[in-house]
């Protein structure tokens, strides 16, 4: 009877036997060992992070803190204060002349620098021979830029009867070199800072790769020339690209020190430029604290950079909702 019933229903006797599904097992002690010993090699890989976190980072950002409500002066213990060193700040006329360059530097020397970011991008994304050489070359200043020796080149250069000075007298302006002069010195920073536009080049050549040929096409059968092709297509498209590079180089600009400091004639009695012509934010954070041992108030003018910064970043957060074209559903 076995075999005829299994002959009669193939089907049935081919069938798996499904048996009932077991629960799983609890973690022992074993299972949990094995995880602890899991976490603790993970956080020996990361211990040295960690402790560079707290040693370099962490811990002098609230030593700062602290000194920023002190008077102290490298030498003797701190004594604490409270909100003098603020108030000697905002009072202190060379400290607001030092905000005022800055501002200046930040208002013109970054959309000049991002727009010849964006005009050798549009150059470069166009097929030619050499293109590899070129972005390389444009690249390059990058990289060598924010050291010390291009900025003594840099300061050697537009000095008095140097290469600069000899070319305007060829066309007939004797204005002199621009080192020595209080009110020319900041544009020679921000020549600089323009010759550095290699980084944001390469990431507007990134976003200029993404947009696509199709558009092109399109506005090509629509008669639209270049001019409307680039305010209606290439910038809307390229807008979240343009935002970081308008974020990260503002920072940057605020940040600015070695050239500054290098060019306007580093330690003496004009560390910062002649008739501090070069007295940006952090040069005069600097002559405080290190100069002048004035350690407190030079914590708590970095506390307000920051708050600055912080400020800024947030004000641009904010508008790139008016301006910034994500795909929908990337925001």
């Amino acid at each position: 009877m076995t075999h005829a019933s299994a002959l009669e229903d193939p089907v049935r006797a081919a069938a798996p036997r499904h048996r009932p599904a077991k629960s799983p097992r609890s973690v022992g002690p074993k299972g949990r060992g094995r995880g602890r010993r899991e976490n603790l090699a993970g956080y020996l890989f990361m211990s040295p992070w960690i402790a560079g976190f707290l040693l370099l980072t962490a811990g002098p950002m609230a030593a700062s803190l602290y000194f920023a409500f002190t008077d102290y002066n490298l030498f003797d213990a701190p004594r604490w204060i409270g909100l003098d060193n603020f108030s000697e700040m905002f009072g202190d006329p060379r400290w607001r002349h030092s905000v005022r360059v800055t501002l200046w530097y930040v208002v013109v020397g970054t959309p000049v620098k991002l727009l010849a970011a964006l005009g050798v991008a549009l150059l470069l994304a166009q097929k030619r021979r050499g293109q590899a050489f070129y972005r390389a070359a444009f690249y390059a200043p990058s990289l060598i830029g924010a050291s010390v020796s291009v900025a003594i080149v840099w300061k050697a250069i537009f000095s008095d009867d140097a290469i600069v000075d000899r070319t305007q007298q060829l066309f007939g302006i004797g204005a002199g070199g621009w080192t020595g002069d209080p009110e020319l010195i900041i544009y020679s920073l921000v020549a600089l800072t323009v010759w550095q536009f290699g980084a944001p080049m390469v990431i507007f050549l990134a976003g200029l790769k993404q947009v696509p040929r199709e558009l092109y096409e399109a506005a090509d059968v629509d008669g639209a020339g270049k001019a409307r092709q680039f305010w209606s297509i290439t910038l809307p498209m390229i807008s979240p690209v343009l935002f970081f590079n308008v974020l990260l180089e503002t920072i940057h600009s605020f940040q600015i020190f070695s050239s500054a400091y290098i060019v306007g004639g580093g330690a003496g009695g004009n560390a910062c430029g002649p008739a501090d012509g070069t007295m940006v934010y952090t040069c005069y954070l600097y002559v405080q604290g290190f100069e002048n041992s004035r350690m407190g108030l030079a914590s708590a003018m970095a506390w307000m950079l920051l708050v600055a910064v912080a400020l800024v970043t947030a004000v641009l957060f904010w508008s790139q909702k008016r301006w910034v074209h994500y795909e929908e559903g990337a925001r």
